[in-house]
């Protein structure tokens, strides 16, 4: 009975097409949760009953059993200032969704998605062929759905160049904001040449003296969204803004957040093949299995009642890795062993190399990004660490939570959204949590936690449970994306 009253409230789809546009997309290819959110949310939307497809690069790092399942449907040419370049349009379907992929060697045939010299070129001709394909295709979207700077373009070329073409005359824009530090800010000649931008427009990508490919999409999309409602807020504040606060402050009219969902059929410790040992809420007991072969597998002594901690992350300073470094020698004289899973700055890198050649009986650092090893930490963790500077929404909490991880988090983005403080007294909540940036404040709360696990053994099986059965899946985010295109689909 409840469920049939879950549903009633559901959304009904006013919209019917939408093209979601992205830098990457799982299963094809992912180099952070960008690819993950475009995997998942187009397959919860058409579960909605959206038609949701999806474009993107035709990357050659895509692996060969992906790229023999694609079909050529067609080419055109893509005009950028002076240069005339070839577009190759495949389609290919994962997971019921149909993906467009845009065909340019020269462009990317390369062996990383991003950080290249010409990015603002690339990307430039990725978002004009995204116009031109969808002219090409039998597909004729209501919203295209655009994801952070490299597509960012789309809306302000759509306004500028095509709405003088019948098919793309009504079509609205929505721009999602997965991390504003990241903003495509090159010089402004190059909106002059590769955009083609004529001078009474310049003014909409121009910002501080720059091309700002981010702050066009901001000025030319109907609606914008980030993927955490905190994250939204703290978007007013130049601490988290990295410029922007003045545009997006602005704009706030057309700005919202939803947090991102986790994709269950990915992540799922019942199914989760990298596991050394399947489990869910009802076989709990067996977690304990994947502890005891993670830490054989890393030459860890292994002790059933020593609380394992775990951090899988990018190491860099907005992860928190400078919190952890200032107390990492405190943290470690105490009863708990540490493993931590990531690559990024050198210096961080190096630290936690010392710190593991200093403590090697209780801590292991792995400079690697490794799906597999990902999944098996999560498994086999008791407490999963995630201090971020700032964090828009996160998925490491989310996996924590389902695997039974308990996270010890700062109140930022996504975190704040999604990881509920413990209260011991009515053991309530699925976390702990810290609020200012400050080493000595996340120790407390890392202390609190090994504390609730030695000392609060009916509260710590609580957490766990709390958060396991925790609803982190797509389907109410999908539901609020409905809601944010049936919206600007009402706009004049």
């Amino acid at each position: 009975m409840a469920k049939a009253k879950e549903n009633k409230k559901k959304t009904s789809p006013e919209v019917k097409n939408v093209l979601f546009v992205t830098g990457e997309a799982m299963p094809f290819i992912r180099s952070g949760g960008l690819g993950d959110v475009a995997g998942a949310l187009p397959k919860a939307l058409k579960k909605d009953g959206v038609e949701t497809r999806v474009i993107m690069p035709l990357y050659s790092d895509i692996s060969k059993k992906y790229r023999d399942t694609m079909k050529f449907i067609g080419h055109t040419y893509v005009q950028l200032g002076w240069r005339n370049q070839y577009c190759g349009i495949f389609e290919g379907v994962a997971d019921g969704v149909v993906y467009y992929f845009i065909d340019n060697e020269y462009y990317f045939k390369r062996r990383s998605l991003y950080g290249h010299y010409d990015d603002a070129e690339r990307f430039t001709f990725f978002s004009k062929a995204v116009l031109e394909t969808v002219l090409m295709i039998d597909f004729a979207p209501e919203v295209i759905h655009c994801n952070d700077w490299h597509t960012s373009l789309v809306p302000l070329l759509l306004d500028v160049f095509y709405r003088n073409c019948e098919k793309l005359r009504n079509v609205k824009t929505l721009l999602t904001i997965h991390n504003i530090e990241f903003q495509g800010n090159y010089d402004l000649d190059l909106a002059r040449d590769i955009c083609c931008l004529p001078e009474d427009k310049l003014d909409l990508i121009e910002y501080g003296g720059r091309c700002n490919f981010l702050k066009g999409g901001i000025e030319c999309s109907n609606a914008v969204n980030t993927v955490s409602p905190t994250y939204a807020e703290e978007l007013m504040d130049p601490f988290y803004a990295y410029g922007l606060e003045g545009i997006l402050s602005a704009r706030k009219y057309k700005l919202s957040g939803i947090i991102n969902g986790l994709d269950l059929d990915v992540y799922n410790p019942k199914t989760d093949r990298a596991l050394f040992a399947n489990y869910g809420v009802e076989n709990f007991e067996l977690k304990a299995e994947n502890k005891k072969e993670v830490c054989q597998m890393l030459g860890l002594d292994y002790k059933a009642d020593r609380p394992l901690l775990v951090m899988v992350s990018r190491l860099t300073t907005q992860k928190g890795l400078d919190l952890i470094l200032q107390v990492a020698e405190e943290l470690l004289e105490g009863d708990i062993q540490l493993v931590v899973l990531g690559t990024g700055e050198w210096r961080f890198e190096s630290a936690l190399k010392d710190l593991e050649h200093r403590y090697g009986a209780k801590m292991r650092i792995v400079i690697n990004f490794n799906k597999d090893l990902s999944s098996k930490l999560y498994g086999a963790a008791d407490i999963f660490l995630m201090p971020s500077r700032f964090e828009p929404c996160g998925l490491s909490q989310l996996i924590a939570m389902h695997y039974g991880t308990v996270p010890v988090v700062r109140e930022t983005g996504g975190l704040k959204d999604t990881v509920i403080p413990y209260d011991p007294t009515t053991k309530t909540g699925t976390g702990f949590t810290f609020k200012n940036y400050d080493a000595n404040d996340m120790l407390s709360a890392i202390w609190r936690a090994v504390d609730a696990y030695y000392n609060d053994k009916a509260g710590w099986k609580k957490l766990i449970y709390n958060g396991m059965v925790a609803d982190f899946g797509w389907e109410k985010s999908a539901q609020k994306y409905v809601e944010l295109y049936n919206k600007i689909l009402k706009e004049d």
